[in-house]
C-alpha cells in the first residue's frame, strides 16, 4: 500500500521535484477518459464524442507542455 501511494505522489511531480496542478490535471482527466472509455464501451452509456476529444486533447496538451519544461536550475548554488 505504501508502494502504490509512493508511486501515485510521483506522478504529481514535476521535473523539479515539486508537486505540480499540471500533473493533477493531466491524471484527472485521464481518469475521466478511462472511465468513460469503460463506460462506452462496456456499459452502454453515451458519451458525446466532442467531451471524449476534448478529454484527449487536453491531455495530450499537458505531456506536450511537460515536453518543453525545462528544468530550473538555482544561481544561487553555483556560488
Amino acid at each position: 500500500m505504501r508502494d502504490m501511494k509512493n508511486f501515485i505522489l510521483q506522478l504529481l511531480k514535476d521535473k523539479n521535484g515539486s508537486y505540480s496542478l499540471r500533473e493533477l490535471v493531466i491524471g484527472t482527466l485521464l481518469l475521466a477518459l478511462i472511465i468513460s472509455w469503460i463506460g462506452q464501451q462496456f456499459l452502454g452509456k453515451d458519451i458525446p464524442e466532442a467531451m471524449f476529444f476534448t478529454f484527449a486533447s487536453l491531455i495530450g496538451t499537458g505531456t506536450f507542455g511537460y515536453s518543453l519544461e525545462r528544468k530550473s536550475t538555482d544561481s544561487n548554488k553555483n556560488i
